[in-house]
Order: structure tokens, then C-alpha cells, then sequence
């Protein structure tokens, strides 16, 4: 997988920091996507990674809108290379009970979770057809599969993230281009690290391996399914959820 280029959308939160990494490590020119408006800290994020012996390059582009989605892969391929590996990470969260949810915060989820697959696949997926290789990778979550509480926005956005890969994957499968949907459970970010100890302490409780998932759980699937040796995994969705939801 030497020299392959990779885009990772949200590639400097806390999974996608791990899946950079990941991906760093095994060969692959990495380039991760940052919100235009967090622009001192992508930079720093990315002295970060230097420091620990990590080149990783960032860009800025709001994956919500589908013409700086385009400036961004412009920009990736003009100064790294065409990309093969697309991973649409980035997510946001904005959490409340149906009833009291207002449409900004139905709007605002859909956009940053569902629309960006869209918005910042179209631009690549012509690419790696024309070239006979591709991954695209999505990453969803358990309570896109099982739903929760006070997120009726967040479960239909990563719920509609499979739907997306499953349609998508039946599209370019001849092509040479593979996708697929990676679904973590609760993993230690430092969104939830920052939790209350309580709430925290109730989620690990419902987890039959008694603990929250380490980013880098992730990313060994998301590495897996780059490699060229899974060629013939498509459409498929991994759970990596420490068995909280087995289907």
C-alpha cells in the first residue's frame, strides 16, 4: 500500500487522529481534513504528529458544503497526489429529545454526518474508477444500527452512512473500488473522557468486555480494509463495539 495518498475526513479528532496514524504508518501519504475555522489548532495537531516521527499533512475544507468539498480535494490532489483511500470521518453531535429538537439541530447533524459522504465522495470516485483502485471507507456507529436515546439526527445520519456505502459499493465494484462502513461502539476520545464519571461508568456497564474501545481499535480495521489483500470485502459493515450490539 506504499505511496497510496489518503484523505481522512475530521482526520484531527480523536479517531481520526488514530486512523491518520494508522495510515501514516503503513506507507500511505495521509492528508487530514480539518473545519476551515480550526485552522491554528490543525497546525499544531500537525506539528504534534511531527514530533512523534509522524508526517501528516492538513487541509482545510467544511465537508457540509459540497463546493469547499471540492476546493478541498482539489487542493489534496494539486499538492499530494490523486487519492485512493478516502475515510469520511468527520461527525458532529447535537443531542436532545426529539420533542425539544429544533430543525438547526436535525439540519446541522445530517449535513456534517450524512451530506459530507456525499459531498466529499463525488469528488474522488471518479478518480479511482478511471485508475481500477479505490477504497472508501465510512465511519458510522453502533447507534446507527440500534438507535439512541436523544439522537434521533445522530442515529439517522450513521444509519444512512450504511444505506450510502451498501448502494454505492454495488456501483463501483467492477471498477476496483471497494466500500465499506466501520461502526465503533463507545471509544475513549477525549469527547467522552470528558463525560461525568457517572454517565461514563453507565455506558461501560452496558459493554459485555467492560470498557470503552481505544481509537487505535479502530483504525487497525479501517488499515485492514485499505490493505489490497481485502479486494473482495464490499459493502459490508464492521461493528467494532466490544459486543454492545451484535447483529
Amino acid at each position: 500500500m506504499s505511496s497510496k495518498v489518503a484523505l481522512v475526513t475530521g482526520g484531527t479528532g480523536g479517531i481520526g487522529t488514530a486512523i491518520c496514524q494508522a495510515l501514516a504508518k503503513q506507507g500511505c501519504r495521509v492528508v487530514a481534513n480539518y473545519y476551515p475555522a480550526e485552522k491554528e489548532a490543525a497546525e499544531a495537531w500537525a506539528e504534534a504528529r511531527k514530533q512523534e516521527g509522524v508526517a501528516i499533512s492538513v487541509a482545510p475544507g467544511d465537508v457540509a458544503s459540497f463546493e469547499s468539498c471540492a476546493e478541498l480535494v482539489r487542493e489534496v490532489e494539486t499538492t499530494v497526489g490523486p487519492i485512493d483511500i478516502l475515510v469520511n470521518c468527520a461527525g458532529i453531535t447535537r443531542d436532545k429529545t426529539f420533542r425539544k429538537m429544533e430543525p438547526e439541530a436535525w439540519r446541522a447533524v445530517l449535513s456534517t454526518n450524512l451530506d459530507s459522504a456525499f459531498n466529499v465522495t463525488k469528488h474522488v470516485i471518479e478518480g479511482m474508477t478511471g485508475r481500477g483502485f479505490g477504497r472508501v471507507i465510512n465511519i458510522s456507529s453502533v447507534n446507527g444500527q440500534r438507535g439512541q436515546f436523544g439522537q434521533t439526527n445522530y442515529s439517522a445520519a450513521k444509519a444512512g452512512l450504511h444505506g450510502f456505502t451498501m448502494a454505492l459499493a454495488q456501483e463501483v465494484a467492477a471498477k476496483g473500488v471497494t466500500v465499506n462502513t466501520v461502526s465503533p461502539g463507545y471509544v475513549a476520545t477525549p469527547m467522552t473522557l470528558a463525560m461525568r464519571d457517572d454517565v461514563r461508568e453507565a455506558i461501560v456497564a452496558q459493554v459485555p468486555m467492560r470498557r470503552m474501545g481505544e481509537p487505535e481499535e479502530i483504525a487497525f480495521v479501517v488499515g485492514m480494509l485499505c490493505d489490497p489483500r481485502a479486494a473482495y470485502i464490499t459493502g459490508a459493515n464492521i461493528a467494532v463495539n466490544g459486543g454492545l450490539y451484535m447483529s
